[in-house]
């Protein structure tokens, strides 16, 4: 390539680097340079180089976009989004209902009996989210209605939350065959149904009981036992951790520590927190 270069900038000293950088600059198809506010062009052996007003150079990739506007100038918003809108959006709990009932975005769906969305009403200031569901939900569609679920029923009551008054769901709507834990995409497909669910909701706590609970609406990996006894957040919501009642069957002597984690919970809702 330098062959083709001028003769005046083939040299062996300091000006040799600067005739490399030329050379690479020419390769690239560029046909003008810029320093120190004046463009240098039609560089030729024993010539001067013409200086003409410096333009700023335009990178190809924006050759044709329009002009970035000055500060204060409104522009137009775009017809299209940038983004998809999110489809859930536009529906209210039941909407997001009876879109689980129907819903077969993962392969729970070829198993389940009957998909449980959740319960409870549209103001409900505490939200219960558990696992998913057990043998007895899938047959009734209902959540927590087990021996599991009559458990968390005394513990509503204890706290002055009675299950009329909670709105209580799960991390994934259909049964995990052999109530095995959810799979990492059972849990992406699913976990839009319930975001929209909490945003519109919007409880003064939310109470995640069990492992696969916590961890999903907390994105950790930190054990049940390093994240009870503390108020986390979730989207802005304050979240306690606890054991699952049905863990609290099999290991009774969970049941104090839970006594303690719900009382936080019920603290955040009569303010004191």
């Amino acid at each position: 390539m330098l062959r083709n270069f001028p003769k005046c900038l083939r040299v062996t000293d300091a000006r040799s680097d600067f005739a490399r950088y030329l050379t690479q600059r020419l390769e690239i198809g560029e046909r003008e340079l810029i320093f120190d506010g004046v463009v240098r062009s039609k560089v030729s052996a024993g010539a001067q180089p013409e200086t003409v007003p410096a333009k700023k150079a335009v990178p190809k990739w924006l050759e044709g976009a329009p002009p970035i506007p000055e500060a204060g100038i409104t522009i137009d918003t775009p017809d299209t989004h940038l983004f998809e809108a999110d489809p859930l959006q536009d529906l209210d709990l039941d909407g997001i209902g009876e879109l689980v009932r129907r819903c077969e975005r993962c392969a729970l769906c070829q198993g389940r009996k009957k998909a449980v969305p959740g319960e409870g009403p549209a103001n409900a200031k505490l939200m219960v989210i558990g696992e998913g569901p057990g043998a007895t939900e899938d047959e009734t569609g209902r959540p927590f209605v087990g021996r599991a679920g009559k458990l968390l029923d005394d513990i509503l009551v204890a706290i002055d939350c009675p299950r009329s008054s909670v709105f209580i769901g799960n991390i994934v709507k259909c049964r995990p065959p052999n109530n095995r834990d959810p799979e990492a995409i059972e849990i992406e497909q699913c976990l839009p149904y319930l975001n929209r669910q909490i945003a519109l909701l919007h409880p003064s706590v939310i109470l995640a009981m069990g492992r696969t609970a916590a961890s999903t609406l907390l994105n950790t990996r930190g054990s049940l036992g390093s994240l009870r006894n503390k108020v986390h957040t979730y989207r802005g919501i304050p979240l306690v951790v606890t054991y699952h009642p049905a863990a609290l069957l099999r290991n009774p002597h969970w049941k104090k520590p839970t006594w303690d984690d719900v009382r936080i919970a019920r603290r955040i809702l009569a303010g004191q927190l």
